[in-house]
């Protein structure tokens, strides 16, 4: 999802990046999946697709919200864990004919478009790493209001 030149120059929370809502997209379409398991998988692959889905996002999220770029890559790092959990459940799916193959095609191609997302995120942060101070950097040091700029270049 492209942003306007005027949306990305304005704070931005976990909910405004890229990765992040395309990975909320795919835990609800893996939700479709879990509620439509047969009955013997219930409390055993669906719960486990849930438990993995829910981790996916809450990691972006979490990670977002922490004060160093290494804890925030230690959170993509496991997003993109749960993520591979998710592709894997689909691979059960496969293996045990749950799903018509086109359609769990389909839904592995779009996790894959997220973790390719979640690697640009955290390649985006290992370059602040790079730049000095692996501390996000909340206000400006003499509490100035941060320019547009700034506030922008701390995100995709």
């Amino acid at each position: 999802m492209k942003r306007t030149e005027n949306e990305a120059k304005r704070y931005q929370t976990f909910e405004d990046l890229e990765t992040y809502q395309t990975a909320r997209e795919f835990r609800k379409a893996m939700y479709r999946v879990a509620k439509r398991l047969p009955e013997e998988e219930k409390f055993a692959l669906a719960s486990q697709i849930r438990r993995a889905a829910v981790s996916l996002t809450n990691n972006i999220a979490e990670g977002h919200g922490r004060f160093h770029y290494l804890e925030q890559i230690k959170f993509c790092l496991n997003a993109r864990g749960s993520l591979e959990e998710l592709l894997d459940d689909l691979n059960v799916c496969t293996d045990e004919n749950y799903l018509p193959l086109e359609e769990i095609e389909m839904l592995k191609s779009d996790g894959w478009r997220v973790h390719k997302l979640i690697n640009g995120y955290i390649r985006f942060l290992r370059s602040r790493t790079t730049e000095g101070s692996s501390r996000v950097q909340e206000t400006l040091p003499d509490d100035t209001k941060p320019s547009e700029d700034q506030m922008s270049d701390l995100f995709l």
